[in-house]
C-alpha cells in the first residue's frame, strides 16, 4: 500500500531514512532540499505567514502581504497547493467565493516560520548594517 507525501503518491519502502550527517542532508532526492524548494520562492513564506490565521481570500492576501501582484501570489497558491500546504476551497454563492487556509500539513511550517520571523527581528538591522558598510567600502 502506497503512502501519502503531500499530493503524490510514495509507493511503500521508498522512503528512506534522512541522514542528519553533515554534507548529507541537502543531496539531491532529500527531503530537506525539497523543502527548502518548496519555501524559497520569494513570496511562499509570506504567504503561509498570512494564511496562519485562518482561511483568507485571494484579495485580501493581496492587501495583507503587499507588494505582491495577483498573478504572482495566484502562482504562488498554486505551487504551495500542489505541494500540500495550502489548500482552496470555493463556495457555491453569488458572488462566487474562494477562500485559501492552511492544511494540517501546511500548519506544521508555522512554528518553523515563526522562529525565522524571529530571526529576522533579532538580526535584520545587523544585515542592513553589513549592506551599508558594504556599499560605503565600494565606494
Amino acid at each position: 500500500m502506497p503512502s501519502t507525501l503531500g499530493i503524490r503518491q510514495v509507493p511503500k519502502g521508498n522512503l528512506r531514512p534522512v541522514s542528519l550527517r553533515p554534507g548529507t542532508v541537502f543531496l539531491a532526492d532529500c527531503p530537506a532540499r525539497m523543502a527548502i524548494e518548496i519555501i524559497s520562492s520569494k513570496w511562499a513564506v509570506v504567504t503561509l505567514f498570512a494564511l496562519t490565521d485562518g482561511p483568507v481570500r485571494h484579495g485580501d492576501l493581496v492587501d495583507l502581504i503587499g507588494g505582491v501582484s495577483r498573478k504572482v501570489l495566484t502562482q504562488t497558491l498554486r505551487r504551495l497547493q500542489d505541494n500540500g500546504l495550502v489548500e482552496r476551497r470555493a463556495y457555491a454563492e453569488a458572488p462566487p467565493r474562494v477562500e485559501y487556509g492552511l492544511t494540517e500539513l501546511g500548519r506544521t511550517l508555522e512554528e518553523p516560520i515563526r522562529k525565522l520571523t524571529e530571526w529576522a527581528r533579532v538580526n535584520g538591522e545587523a544585515v542592513v548594517a553589513f549592506h551599508e558598510a558594504a556599499d560605503d567600502k565600494d565606494t
